[in-house]
C-alpha cells in the first residue's frame, strides 16, 4: 500500500504539471456530448496522458481506466482508475473546486485513492489503513440526524430522473444546510469532517473510485442509494456517520 500510495502522489504531480499551466487562462473548451454540455480541455487530456505514461513505464502489467482515453486491459487484475480533472466546469471558471482523481483497484474494489488539488496543494489519500490530508489523519464527524446534517451535491441538474430529483428535494428540505458545486472536493470535505453527506447520480467509475478509500479510511461509508456497491457509479451516497447513512438509504432507496 505504501508503494502504491507513493506512486499515486507521483501521478498526481505529473497531472498537475500538465494541467496547471492552463488553469485560469482563456483556454479553448470543447463539448464531448451532443444535446448536453460536457466540457473537456487540453488540460484534461494532457493530465491523463502524463499519468498513463508513468503507469505503463512503472507497472506495465496493470490496466488503466481513464475518462478521456478509455480502457487499457492489463495482464494483472490491478488497474488504475483516473479522472485527470474532476470538475472541469469549475476548472474553466477559474474555481479551485476541481481535482485529479487516482484510484488503484485490486480487481475487487479500490484499495488506494487520492485526490490532488494542485492550486491549494491539498493531497487527500486513503487506504484500508486510514485517510490523510498532506500526511495528517482525517476523520469524519459524528452526525446521526438529517436535521443536523450538512449535505452537498454537485448540482440539482445531475438528478435527471424525476424520482431522483424528487427524492433529493425532499431530503434537502429536511437538512440543516445544503451546498452545491464542489464535485470531488465535496467528498474530501466529508472525509475531513466539515460536511456530513454527499448525494449524487449519474456518476461513472472514475468519478467515485478514488474517493471511496479516502472516505472509508476516514470512518465514513460510500454506497449506492439503495446501500449497494458504488464503485461503478450511478447513484452515490457518501456519509460520515453510519446512522445518518442508514437514515438516508431509507429515504433514497426507492429512487435508486
Amino acid at each position: 500500500m505504501t508503494e502504491y500510495l507513493e506512486f499515486a502522489r507521483e501521478l498526481a504531480d505529473a497531472a498537475a504539471n500538465a494541467a496547471m499551466p492552463h488553469f485560469r487562462t482563456r483556454l479553448e473548451v470543447e463539448n464531448k456530448e451532443q444535446g448536453a454540455y460536457d466540457p473537456v480541455t487540453i488540460a484534461d487530456r494532457a493530465a491523463e496522458r502524463a499519468m498513463r505514461e508513468l503507469i505503463r513505464a512503472r507497472y506495465p502489467e496493470h490496466g488503466i481506466v481513464g475518462e478521456e482515453e478509455g480502457i487499457h486491459h492489463g495482464s494483472s487484475p490491478y488497474h488504475w482508475v483516473l479522472d485527470p480533472v474532476d470538475g472541469t466546469r469549475a476548472f474553466i471558471c477559474g474555481l479551485p473546486l476541481w481535482g485529479t482523481l487516482i484510484a488503484l483497484n485490486d480487481g475487487t474494489r479500490p484499495v488506494v485513492g487520492a485526490m490532488y488539488q494542485p492550486f491549494t496543494r491539498e493531497f487527500y489519500a486513503g487506504t484500508p489503513h486510514g485517510a490523510w490530508l498532506n500526511g495528517e489523519p482525517l476523520r469524519t464527524r459524528p452526525c446521526a440526524s438529517l436535521a443536523s446534517a450538512r449535505v452537498m451535491t454537485t448540482a440539482p441538474e445531475i438528478l435527471r430522473v424525476p424520482a431522483q430529483r424528487a427524492a433529493w428535494d425532499a431530503l434537502a428540505a429536511d437538512a440543516q444546510l445544503v451546498r452545491f458545486g464542489a464535485d470531488c472536493y465535496a467528498y474530501c470535505m466529508l472525509a475531513a469532517g466539515h460536511i456530513d453527506a454527499v448525494v449524487e447520480a449519474g456518476l461513472k467509475p472514475f468519478d467515485i473510485q478514488a474517493l471511496m478509500p479516502i472516505i472509508e479510511g476516514a470512518g465514513g461509508i460510500v454506497t449506492s442509494w439503495d446501500g449497494g456497491d458504488a464503485q461503478q457509479g450511478g447513484t452515490v451516497l457518501a456519509c460520515g456517520d453510519q446512522a445518518l447513512h442508514a437514515q438516508l438509504v431509507e429515504r433514497l432507496r426507492h429512487a435508486a
